[in-house]
């Protein structure tokens, strides 16, 4: 299909057309902004509509022209009637780019809507006024102050508005904020010089309070910084060292300590000052005469309210007395173990000797037990003028002693195996149990004496025992009272027991013939001691009660009375599995 011909004839005519149109809008805009013409023409949807510039208001357009601010007339569609030298500055366009043309192209698209609320605000009050950025050719954002007034001009209705550019006062503000902020820090460091110049006037009061202090108290006192230096002695150290007075740093102790003890105070100071904790050391420190005393030292750190290190607080307290006491108790101590050393090979020696001189004895008193048993046999029978059984009274009374000496001697046995040997607990026995089986051991004594017995035992624990001495504590607790009654009154004993969380206690009562604790006690548990000749008995057992019951970490306690009776109780140490 063939393309239709050009009219270039037709395309230069309207394109000089264009040309002279575009010349007279240039022209007009000169002639308007010159004040050479004093009215205009402006072509509108109900048809051309005439806008006069009286000559009265040449002034006015002078000053207008010449306004920092960007100034307009719009029309009611918007249309940029006419615009200052100012708004075409603002805008980055020439004027006659501009007038002619809606206002609402310079608006960006996210603030049309506050736009219009600014215009219908002037036309529908007479004023409306608000700020919103415009959008310059480059792109760029221009933050404006807009304040619109609707006007009566020549006989028509316009909005004269008016355009401040507000990115100076931004930038004013931009700055006021910097300088406020500057002068709000400058406020922050004043205070803060303020309330450290206060802390500084409180650490001196308060160096000055604990200096006052230090000066008052009888130890020697001073002070270091956090890396160890001396700050501060009061005045008993140089009282001390025999000085008036001196720079603290210049007279540290450490030339005053004894040679043995720098090494040792060194290295725990160095480690106090590396970890913060609390320095303590003993040390001889040398006074004005030369002499060595020993001396406690202690430091304590001392922190701000921050907690920062501000320095060392320290005593030295003289100990030497108390140092010269603890020497003489080691030395009596160690005096005391060599005595108790002695002691045990004494009691080894003489327990070796007892065992020994029994054994040894055994043997004689045997032969002279046969040597009586001879004689007897060979001896007559007693005649008529002889006396009667003088000889066999003889021969029953030295069989009498024979006897005696060999329970001696057997007893001294049993009492050097108590000594020798220590029974451990090997069972969980029964109190009852073991009181029964000695009841029937002593039940043809009870039967002649017309013991009345009470056990009451049913509720007390086991305990952890050597079976063999148990029965031995209860078999001498129990004869004893049997034997040691009273004659006038029918023999009442009674044994019982009860539990602490220590102790398990046996007691056994009687209503015997009592003894005087004021005058016996201190040899009731003594070997061979006896206070009731009339009753037969070696002395020996209350003795091994003693030694069973202390020996497995218990004791054994009396209370009597003359006329009334006695009660022997034993304390067994409880054991917990």
């Amino acid at each position: 299909m063939p393309e239709p011909e050009v009219n270039v004839t037709a395309l230069k005519s309207e394109n000089e057309e264009l040309r002279l149109r575009l010349q007279e809008a240039e022209d007009l805009i000169s002639a308007v902004r010159t004040g050479a013409v004093d009215a205009l023409a402006i072509q509108g949807a109900d048809g051309p509509r005439i806008f006069t510039l009286e000559g009265a208001d040449q002034g006015y357009r002078t000053l207008i022209e010449q306004m920092n601010e960007g100034a307009m007339l719009l029309s009611q569609e918007g249309v940029i009637l006419y615009g200052n030298a100012a708004l075409a500055t603002l805008l980055r366009q020439g004027l006659e780019d501009i007038i002619g043309t809606t206002f609402a192209a310079f608006v960006p698209t996210d603030f049309q809507a506050s736009w219009q609320a600014i215009v219908a605000k002037g036309w529908d009050a007479g004023k409306g006024k608000g700020e919103l950025p415009l959008r310059t050719p480059a792109g760029q954002l221009l933050p404006l102050s807009l304040s619109a007034n609707m006007l009566h001009f020549n006989g028509g209705l316009v909005l004269a508005c008016i355009l401040t550019d507000l990115s100076a006062q931004h930038e004013i503000k931009a700055i006021q904020a910097l300088v406020a902020e500057q002068n709000a820090e400058i406020s922050r460091q004043q205070q803060a010089l303020k309330i450290q110049e206060a802390a500084q006037q409180r650490i001196e009061q308060a160096a000055a309070e604990v200096s006052r202090l230090l000066e008052g108290i009888p130890q020697i006192a001073w002070t270091a910084n956090p890396q160890g230096v001396t700050t501060y002695f009061n005045r008993r150290w140089f009282d001390y060292i025999g000085q008036s007075g001196g720079q603290p740093e210049q007279v540290w102790w450490y030339n005053y300590q004894h040679p043995a003890d720098r090494d040792a105070a060194a290295a725990r100071w160095q480690q106090s000052l590396e970890t913060n904790h609390v320095f303590e050391a003993e040390f001889r420190l040398r006074n004005h005469a030369g002499n060595y005393r020993w001396m406690l030292s202690r430091a304590l750190p001392s922190y701000n309210e921050r907690g920062e290190l501000m320095q060392w607080i320290g005593t030295c307290t003289d100990i030497h007395e108390q140092k010269m006491t603890q020497v003489r108790i080691d030395q009596a101590q160690k005096q005391l173990q060599e005595n108790n050393a002695q002691l045990q090979r004494a009691n080894i020696d003489l327990d070796n000797f007892i065992y020994t001189a029994s054994h040894d004895l055994k043997a004689p008193i045997s032969n002279i037990e046969g040597l009586l048993h001879a004689l007897l046999e060979e001896l007559p029978s007693a005649g008529p003028n002889q006396p009667e059984q003088s000889v066999a009274v003889l021969l029953t009374m030295m069989q009498d002693s024979v006897d005696r000496f060999k329970r001696t001697l057997d007893h001294l046995t049993e009492v050097t195996k108590l000594q020798k040997e220590y029974a451990a607990p090997t069972a969980w026995l029964s109190l009852g149990t073991t009181i029964q089986d000695v009841c029937l051991d002593l039940a043809p004594l009870m039967q002649e004496l017309g013991v009345q017995l009470e056990v009451a035992v049913a509720d007390c624990p086991a305990v952890l025992f050597s079976e063999k001495n148990l029965r031995s504590v209860v078999y001498n607790l129990l004869s004893n009272a049997f034997k040691y009654r009273a004659p006038d009154r029918v023999p009442q004993v009674r044994i019982w027991c009860e539990a602490t969380s220590e102790y398990l206690k046996l007691a056994v009562q009687d209503n015997g013939l009592g003894l005087n604790l004021a005058t016996h006690q201190h040899k009731l548990f003594a070997m061979f001691e006896r206070f009731h000749t009339h009753v037969e008995g070696s002395g020996i057992g209350l003795y091994m009660v003693k030694k069973i019951m202390e020996n497995a970490g218990g004791r054994i306690e009396v209370q009597s009375e003359v006329g009334v009776g006695s009660t022997f109780s034993v304390y067994f140490r409880r054991w917990y599995t």
